[in-house]
Protein backbone atom coordinates (compact mmCIF):
# COMPACT_ATOMS: atom_id res chain seq x y z
CA UNK A 1 0.00 0.00 0.00
CA UNK A 2 3.22 2.76 0.30
CA UNK A 3 3.97 2.10 -3.34
CA UNK A 4 0.50 2.91 -4.25
CA UNK A 5 0.34 6.08 -1.71
CA UNK A 6 3.65 7.09 -3.10
CA UNK A 7 2.60 6.67 -6.84
CA UNK A 8 -0.39 8.84 -5.42
CA UNK A 9 1.34 11.27 -3.79
CA UNK A 10 3.92 11.92 -6.88
CA UNK A 11 0.83 12.37 -9.23
CA UNK A 12 -0.67 14.58 -6.44
CA UNK A 13 2.23 16.72 -5.92
CA UNK A 14 4.16 16.97 -9.93
CA UNK A 15 1.62 19.39 -11.11
CA UNK A 16 1.95 21.48 -8.11
CA UNK A 17 5.65 21.80 -8.25
CA UNK A 18 5.10 22.51 -11.83
CA UNK A 19 2.84 25.10 -11.12
CA UNK A 20 4.77 26.49 -8.63
CA UNK A 21 8.22 26.77 -11.12
CA UNK A 22 5.92 28.68 -13.57
CA UNK A 23 4.75 30.79 -10.53
CA UNK A 24 8.21 31.93 -9.83
CA UNK A 25 9.07 32.17 -13.65
CA UNK A 26 6.00 34.68 -13.79
CA UNK A 27 7.18 36.17 -10.37
CA UNK A 28 10.78 37.06 -11.74
CA UNK A 29 10.08 38.10 -14.85
CA UNK A 30 7.73 40.63 -13.71
CA UNK A 31 9.34 41.84 -10.76
CA UNK A 32 13.54 40.66 -11.44
CA UNK A 33 14.48 43.94 -13.03
CA UNK A 34 12.92 46.63 -11.12
CA UNK A 35 14.12 44.61 -7.85
CA UNK A 36 17.37 44.81 -9.23
CA UNK A 37 17.24 48.65 -9.76
CA UNK A 38 15.94 49.34 -6.73
CA UNK A 39 18.74 47.04 -4.77
CA UNK A 40 21.74 48.48 -6.60
CA UNK A 41 19.95 52.16 -5.34
CA UNK A 42 20.48 50.63 -2.01
CA UNK A 43 23.69 49.08 -2.20
CA UNK A 44 26.80 51.34 -2.24
CA UNK A 45 28.46 51.93 -5.98
CA UNK A 46 30.57 49.51 -7.85
CA UNK A 47 28.71 46.57 -5.67
CA UNK A 48 26.34 45.52 -8.61
CA UNK A 49 27.09 41.98 -7.53
CA UNK A 50 25.97 42.47 -4.37
CA UNK A 51 22.79 43.82 -5.17
CA UNK A 52 22.34 40.87 -7.98
CA UNK A 53 22.48 38.66 -4.65
CA UNK A 54 19.89 40.42 -2.99
CA UNK A 55 17.31 39.54 -5.73
CA UNK A 56 18.94 35.84 -5.62
CA UNK A 57 17.95 35.78 -2.45
CA UNK A 58 14.38 37.91 -1.90
CA UNK A 59 13.61 35.24 -4.80
CA UNK A 60 14.85 32.29 -2.72
CA UNK A 61 12.57 33.61 0.31
CA UNK A 62 9.39 34.30 -2.21
CA UNK A 63 9.70 30.86 -3.53
CA UNK A 64 10.15 29.06 0.34
CA UNK A 65 7.05 30.70 0.89
CA UNK A 66 5.37 31.09 -2.37
CA UNK A 67 1.94 30.93 -0.60
CA UNK A 68 2.38 33.86 1.67
CA UNK A 69 3.15 36.22 -1.82
CA UNK A 70 0.36 37.84 -2.82
CA UNK A 71 -1.35 37.02 -6.40
CA UNK A 72 -1.88 40.45 -7.43
CA UNK A 73 0.70 42.33 -9.34
CA UNK A 74 0.68 45.49 -7.05
CA UNK A 75 0.90 43.81 -3.71
CA UNK A 76 3.16 41.06 -5.11
CA UNK A 77 5.69 43.90 -6.60
CA UNK A 78 5.49 45.56 -2.65
CA UNK A 79 5.51 42.35 -0.43
CA UNK A 80 9.38 41.63 -2.67
CA UNK A 81 10.67 45.23 -1.91
CA UNK A 82 9.86 45.12 1.45
CA UNK A 83 11.91 41.75 1.75
CA UNK A 84 14.35 42.71 -0.79
CA UNK A 85 15.18 46.10 1.48
CA UNK A 86 14.71 44.22 4.68
CA UNK A 87 17.48 41.88 3.12
CA UNK A 88 19.56 44.94 2.39
CA UNK A 89 19.36 46.27 5.64
CA UNK A 90 20.64 43.35 7.09
CA UNK A 91 23.37 43.15 4.50
CA UNK A 92 24.62 46.38 5.48
CA UNK A 93 24.34 45.68 9.36
CA UNK A 94 26.42 42.14 8.76
CA UNK A 95 28.95 44.18 6.85
CA UNK A 96 29.19 46.76 9.42
CA UNK A 97 29.48 44.35 12.86
CA UNK A 98 32.54 42.74 10.88
CA UNK A 99 36.30 43.86 10.40
CA UNK A 100 37.29 45.30 6.92
CA UNK A 101 37.92 42.78 4.65
CA UNK A 102 41.77 43.39 2.96
CA UNK A 103 42.55 41.73 -0.25
CA UNK A 104 45.96 40.37 -0.68
CA UNK A 105 46.65 42.59 -3.71
CA UNK A 106 45.83 45.39 -1.02
CA UNK A 107 48.62 44.35 1.23
CA UNK A 108 52.34 44.74 1.62
CA UNK A 109 54.90 42.09 1.30
CA UNK A 110 55.88 41.20 5.50
CA UNK A 111 59.31 41.96 5.89
CA UNK A 112 61.88 39.74 7.24
CA UNK A 113 61.56 41.12 10.54
CA UNK A 114 59.37 42.93 13.08
CA UNK A 115 60.54 47.18 13.11
CA UNK A 116 61.74 46.50 16.73
CA UNK A 117 64.00 43.59 15.70
CA UNK A 118 65.39 45.47 12.55
CA UNK A 119 66.36 48.61 14.98
CA UNK A 120 68.46 46.08 17.18
CA UNK A 121 70.06 44.49 14.37
CA UNK A 122 70.85 47.99 12.66
CA UNK A 123 72.50 49.27 16.07
CA UNK A 124 74.30 46.17 16.78
CA UNK A 125 75.59 46.18 13.30
CA UNK A 126 76.46 49.89 13.66
CA UNK A 127 78.68 49.65 17.10
CA UNK A 128 80.85 46.17 15.49
CA UNK A 129 81.19 48.93 12.83
CA UNK A 130 82.20 51.55 15.13
CA UNK A 131 84.58 49.76 16.87
CA UNK A 132 86.83 48.11 13.93
CA UNK A 133 87.21 51.91 12.80
CA UNK A 134 91.10 53.05 13.30
CA UNK A 135 91.36 55.17 16.40
CA UNK A 136 91.81 58.35 14.45
CA UNK A 137 88.90 57.89 12.57
CA UNK A 138 86.72 57.01 15.58
CA UNK A 139 88.35 59.92 17.60
CA UNK A 140 87.14 62.45 15.13
CA UNK A 141 83.80 61.00 14.54
CA UNK A 142 83.39 61.28 18.73
CA UNK A 143 84.76 65.03 18.27
CA UNK A 144 82.37 66.22 14.96
CA UNK A 145 79.40 64.31 15.62
CA UNK A 146 79.07 63.45 19.50
CA UNK A 147 80.71 66.08 21.05
CA UNK A 148 79.30 68.48 18.53
CA UNK A 149 82.71 70.64 17.87
CA UNK A 150 83.23 72.34 14.39
CA UNK A 151 86.33 71.23 11.91
CA UNK A 152 88.49 74.20 13.07
CA UNK A 153 88.03 72.47 17.44
CA UNK A 154 88.25 69.07 16.51
CA UNK A 155 91.65 70.35 13.95
CA UNK A 156 93.25 71.78 17.05
CA UNK A 157 92.40 69.33 19.95
CA UNK A 158 93.62 66.48 17.38
CA UNK A 159 96.98 69.11 16.52
CA UNK A 160 95.99 67.99 12.84
CA UNK A 161 95.18 69.93 10.08
CA UNK A 162 91.14 70.56 8.91
CA UNK A 163 91.75 69.16 5.47
CA UNK A 164 92.69 65.86 7.82
CA UNK A 165 89.61 65.82 10.05
CA UNK A 166 87.49 66.19 7.25
CA UNK A 167 88.93 63.33 5.06
CA UNK A 168 89.44 61.31 8.16
CA UNK A 169 85.27 61.95 8.83
CA UNK A 170 84.50 61.15 5.34
CA UNK A 171 86.38 57.99 5.28
CA UNK A 172 85.07 56.80 8.50
CA UNK A 173 81.54 57.84 7.78
CA UNK A 174 81.89 55.71 4.34
CA UNK A 175 83.14 52.81 6.14
CA UNK A 176 79.73 52.57 8.87
CA UNK A 177 77.98 53.14 5.56
CA UNK A 178 79.30 50.23 4.08
CA UNK A 179 79.09 47.92 7.15
CA UNK A 180 75.13 49.05 7.87
CA UNK A 181 74.97 47.92 4.27
CA UNK A 182 76.40 45.01 3.65
CA UNK A 183 76.52 44.50 7.16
Amino acid sequence: MSSATSVLERDVTAPRECNAESHMHEIHRNNGNALLHFLRGLVSPGASHTAEDLVQETMLRAWRSLDAVPVEPESQRRWLFTVARRLAIDAYRKRQARPVEVSLVDTEPAGSGSGAAETVIAKLTLRHAISDLSVAHRSVLVELYIDGRSLDEVASRLGIPVGTVKSRAHYAMQSLRDALVNG
